[in-house]
């Protein structure tokens, strides 16, 4: 990206040093969108992952605390201080851990840093599910049905919203994510127990017993549209992911576009998402998430980060969303006009986890042999090596392995080829599971919802 005097950044966002505040693969990742853009790097890390290969890369490598994350990741008065005693001028946050904390975001601003993502305003309207719901409505996406309030404590007001929505309704955390903090009620005996359960899981988990309660659409699929949003009054999206293949609430497999979904069907989705970033003056990166069921769209959440699936995008629209991100941080204004994106192809991403490809339980330990494949549209992204000793304190995530093709079916194949040709010895990895997944009929097809996978893994079992 060209630098001009209609796109240089502005005084008060200027920086050339950013601390990194996370680890793993996307550590890697933003650090190398960091050289790319001339910037230098900080990588911070617990005291298990002092060996770390990107820690010898950055041009500071510093240690924050102990291996629990609440004591090193989560840290943030360590962070603040690496920041501080490393020179750098802003902080990228990654996924996870504090990436939608909006008093860290506001806490990062105050000490005279820049948080490269959203506002903390943001992070909060977007990270309580019925602030986002109702801002949603505003804007005129398209919601699941159920009201834009938390529920009540009476127990006849909430029977009388359960019976308006109809059953089956699902009980959410307002401050839930990542799969927790939901439940699904079959049936109005089933209620109360639902609600008491829900409320002490969003309690312990989230720090507030706040719910709310939707519709629950039986045979959805999962659609994200990814946008990026400038500090100018500029917003953008970049095309539609699949995220249907999960587990647990848990994605294993994404794709780009969404399979069967016409132009005419996304685009004022897509346009609809735009204009609520503009009204809530949203700035960065940011993916809003969407049931999808008989032709029709309905908004469950909106993350206020980088999402692991990123990649998926980047190689379907040929934009470097972190890149992007970085420069928006910047005060950069976005080079790209929506007539601009094109999504060319389609893409896969696996993500590979250091888990037992049949119970899913954590493997940690050595690394003994790797082998990853190579070849025209395929793209891992990892921080292991052989030698790497994976660690139990976190995310089992160990790599993510990305195709493209010109073709759904091509990329499929692609896929295929590429897995068979990852090795990972030493610890037990997810990879005979994806592999067989791949081989799997109806997916090959796109005939899955986000149920799919669950019954699956089911018929093998019982197999």
């Amino acid at each position: 990206m060209p630098e001009t005097s209609e796109h240089s950044a502005a005084a008060g966002h200027r920086f050339d040093t950013v601390l990194i505040a996370n680890r793993g693969e996307i550590a890697v990742r933003i650090q190398r969108a960091c050289r790319e853009l001339g910037l230098k790097t900080v990588a911070i890390c617990s005291e298990a992952d002092r060996e770390a290969p990107y820690g010898s890369t950055a041009d500071s490598f510093l240690c924050i605390g102990p291996s629990s994350a609440a004591k090193s990741y989560l840290n943030q008065d360590a962070i603040l201080l690496a920041a501080r005693l490393a020179g750098a001028g802003a902080i990228h946050p990654g996924y996870g851990f504090l990436s939608e904390n909006a008093a860290f975001a506001d806490a990062v601003e105050k000490a005279g840093l820049i948080f490269i993502g959203p506002t903390a305003s943001s992070i909060a309207i977007m990270g309580d599910k019925i602030s986002a719901k109702r801002a949603m409505m505003a804007a005129g996406v398209p919601c699941v049905p159920g009201p834009d309030t938390a529920l009540p404590d009476d127990p006849s007001t909430i029977e009388r919203i359960a019976l308006e929505i109809g059953y089956p309704v699902i009980i959410k955390a307002a401050g839930g994510g990542g799969g927790r903090g939901m439940r699904v009620v079959p049936k109005a005996d089933l209620l109360h127990e639902a609600i008491a359960l829900t409320r002490e899981e969003a309690r312990k988990a989230f720090g507030s017993p706040s719910l709310y309660m939707e519709k629950f659409l039986e045979h959805p699929r999962h659609i994200e549209i990814q946008v990026i949003c400038d500090d100018h009054g500029n917003a953008l999206w970049l095309g539609h992911r699949d995220c249907s293949m999960q587990r647990r609430h848990q994605k294993v497999v994404e794709e780009a576009p969404a399979a069967g979904i016409a132009p005419d069907i996304i685009q004022p989705v897509g346009m609809a998402c735009v204009q609520a970033c503009l009204q809530i003056g949203y700035r960065g990166v940011g993916t809003f998430e969407f049931l999808y069921e008989d032709g029709a769209f309905y908004f469950i959440e909106m993350n206020t980060r980088l999402q692991v699936e990123h990649p998926v995008t980047e190689m379907t629209s040929g934009v470097d969303i972190v890149q992007a991100q970085i420069r928006v941080a910047q005060g950069h204004v976005l080079d790209l006009n929506q007539g601009d994106v094109t999504c060319e192809g389609h893409s896969f991403e696996c993500r590979i986890n250091a888990e037992d490809p049949e119970t899913f339980l954590p493997s940690a330990g050595v690394v003994t042999h790797l082998a990853l494949p190579t070849g025209p549209g395929i793209r891992v992204d990892t921080h292991i090596h052989a030698g790497y000793k994976v660690s139990p304190y976190y995310d089992s995530l160990i790599a993510k392995l990305i195709v493209h093709a010109p073709t759904r079916a091509e990329a499929m194949t692609r896929m295929r080829e590429a897995l068979a040709g990852t090795e990972v010895e030493g610890i037990s990895t997810n990879i005979p599971f994806l592999r067989a997944l791949f081989e799997d009929g109806a997916f090959a097809q796109g005939e899955t919802d986000i149920h799919y996978l669950e019954q699956w893994l089911k018929l093998r079992r019982a197999a």
